[in-house]
C-alpha cells in the first residue's frame, strides 16, 4: 500500500463565520464568511498545501480543524472521528495528535519562558514526562532533532535568530509526538535562504516520523517545491484541488490560472495563459452572489453571477467552475 493511500483527515462543508457587531448593544448585523463550506482531504504522510490570496480564509480553516476557533457548521473527520462533535475533554486526546506551527515565531513564543520550558510545555500538558530530569532529557533530544544546540535550552527566545526561533517552534510542535501538523505560513516571515533550510528540515522530519502536513501559504514557489497536493481557496471556498504537478502544469480553474500568472517565482513556461484576476478581492462580509470569483474572472459566463458552480470531480481532483463541467464532458 502506498503511504498516501490512507485518508487521515477530511472536512465536509466546514464553515466558520465571524459575527459583525455594531452599536451600543453590539447587535449582530452580518457575518464574515471566513470559511464557507470547505471540503478537503489529507492522506496520511502527505503534504496538502492550502493556497490563496490573503484574507481568503486559509488560516481560519487550519484553526477550525484544531478547534482554536469554533466552526459554525460542518464536520471534520480525523480517523473517522468528527472532531467538531467532541466534548472538550474528549478532544484533549486528539489535541496531542494535531499541532500547529505559526507564521511568526517571535510572537508565538512566550518571551518570559526559557526554550526548555517552551518546548517542554506540551510534554507536561500531556503527561509525557516523569520529572524535571526527564523533561530536560527529552527537550535536549528535540533540540538536536531540529539542529539546535541543546546547551542553549536555558536561554530566552530573544537570544535566537528568526530561523532558530522557528526551529524552536517546530521542536515544540513535535514534542507531543503528533501525526498531523498545520504549518500556517511557517516560512513566510523568514529570509529565502532560511526558508530553504526550514523546508528541508520539515521534509526530513516528515520522512522520519511519517508526519502529515496541512501547509498554509500564499507562496506558490514554496508549494511547488514542498507539496504533494494543492487545494486552492478563494473567499472561503475551495475552487480547485489536485496533485501539485498537475495544478502547476494544467490548472483548471480561472482563479488558479490567475494565481500562477501573477506569481513572480514561477517559471514562465508553467504560467497560466490568462491575465491576472481583475480588480480587488471582494469583502468576505459581502461576497458576490453566484460564483464568488465572477466579478474578477476574464472568462465568466452569463450564469456565473447567479448560480453557485458545483464541485466537478475528475480522476485527479476537483474544480468548482461551470467551464469544468464542459471539460469533464
Amino acid at each position: 500500500m502506498n503511504k498516501h493511500d490512507t485518508l487521515l483527515l477530511r472536512t465536509e462543508g466546514l464553515s466558520t463565520w465571524f459575527p459583525i457587531r455594531r452599536g451600543l448593544l453590539r447587535k449582530t448585523v452580518g457575518h464574515v464568511r471566513a470559511a464557507d463550506g470547505v471540503n478537503i482531504k489529507i492522506r496520511r504522510g502527505e503534504t496538502l498545501a492550502l493556497v490563496g490570496e490573503s484574507g481568503c480564509g486559509k488560516t481560519t480553516v487550519g484553526k477550525t480543524i484544531l478547534r482554536l476557533v469554533e466552526a459554525t457548521s460542518g464536520r471534520a473527520f480525523y480517523d473517522d472521528v468528527d472532531l467538531m462533535a467532541l466534548e472538550p475533554g474528549a478532544f484533549h486526546d486528539y489535541r496531542r495528535r494535531l499541532q500547529i506551527i505559526m507564521q511568526d515565531p517571535a510572537s508565538s513564543l512566550d518571551p518570559r519562558m526559557t526554550v526548555r520550558d517552551s518546548i517542554g510545555e506540551g510534554l507536561r500538558a500531556f503527561g509525557m514526562v516523569s520529572d524535571d530530569e526527564d523533561l530536560t532529557r527529552q527537550v535536549a533530544e528535540l533540540m538536536q532533532l531540529v539542529s539546535l544546540d541543546s546547551d542553549t535550552m536555558h536561554r530566552y527566545p530573544h537570544e535566537f535568530s528568526g530561523g532558530q526561533r522557528q526551529r524552536i517552534c517546530i521542536a515544540r510542535a513535535l514534542a507531543p509526538e503528533p501525526e498531523l501538523i498545520v504549518c500556517d505560513e511557517a516560512v513566510s516571515a523568514l529570509d529565502v535562504s532560511i526558508q530553504a533550510q526550514i523546508l528541508n528540515l520539515l521534509e526530513r522530519l516528515q520522512a522520519e516520523r511519517n508526519l502529515t502536513y496541512l501547509f498554509i501559504t500564499h507562496d506558490l514557489g514554496v508549494v511547488r517545491y514542498f507539496a504533494d497536493r494543492v487545494a486552492v481557496m478563494y473567499l472561503g471556498r475551495i475552487v480547485e484541488d489536485g496533485p501539485a504537478e498537475r495544478i502547476f502544469s494544467e490548472p483548471r480553474h480561472p482563479y488558479t490560472r490567475a494565481l500562477l500568472a501573477s506569481a513572480p517565482s514561477i517559471d514562465p513556461e508553467h504560467r497560466g495563459v490568462e491575465p491576472a484576476a481583475l480588480g480587488d478581492v471582494p469583502s468576505p462580509a459581502r461576497p458576490p452572489s453566484g460564483c464568488h470569483y465572477h466579478p474578477r474572472c476574464p472568462v465568466r459566463l452569463g450564469r456565473c453571477d447567479r448560480d453557485v458552480p458545483p464541485e466537478v470531480n475528475f480522476a485527479d481532483g476537483m474544480s468548482r467552475c461551470f467551464l469544468s463541467e464542459e471539460q469533464e464532458s
